[in-house]
């Protein structure tokens, strides 16, 4: 039984479709004289169901030993900024606000139990996207968030 739970666990987690990060740059917090040094990371992401959308992350790294080995865990400390880079193209299902909230965007901060998440809403009061940015632990997550909001707007150059 246990076996078919955690098979249909790890097939669930192959299945998500998440955007992937591009590291943009870094810039070191505190000196660690063995390992990486503590830093902030900037990372961006297309938001992959709709189009033209692009969110900048900042985020704290773990360094040390631990953080060099990949057992540290990292603060829940985050920033996002999204913007429109084109013409916006939404679909349907989020049209419709068949969507309650879609994660779009997922990174482990610790070994196992920890990660930031991104989170879109579509707000169709006032024709705008809103990406929430959060961390969670499986048992204990952070009130620690931080939100951007992208109107939906004709594309000119």
């Amino acid at each position: 039984m246990k076996k078919t739970w955690f098979m249909g666990f790890c097939l669930l987690g192959l299945s998500a479709s998440f955007a992937q990060a591009e590291e943009i740059g870094s810039v070191d917090t505190v000196f660690k004289l063995l390992g990486p040094d503590h830093k902030i990371v900037v990372e961006a992401f297309d938001d992959p169901e709709v189009k033209n959308v692009t969110c900048y992350i900042s985020r704290a790294k773990t360094g040390g030993i631990k953080g060099g080995l990949g057992l540290a865990e990292d603060t829940a400390d985050a920033a996002i900024s999204c913007q429109q880079v084109g013409p916006i193209e939404l679909n349907e299902r989020i049209k419709a606000g068949k969507e309650e909230g879609s994660v779009v965007f997922q990174k482990r901060t610790s070994l196992v139990f920890k990660k930031l998440q991104v989170v879109r809403f579509y707000d169709g009061q006032r024709n705008a996207l809103v990406y929430l940015t959060y961390s969670d632990r499986l048992v204990d997550g952070s009130p620690k968030n931080a939100l951007s909001a992208v109107p939906i707007m004709p594309w000119t150059r």
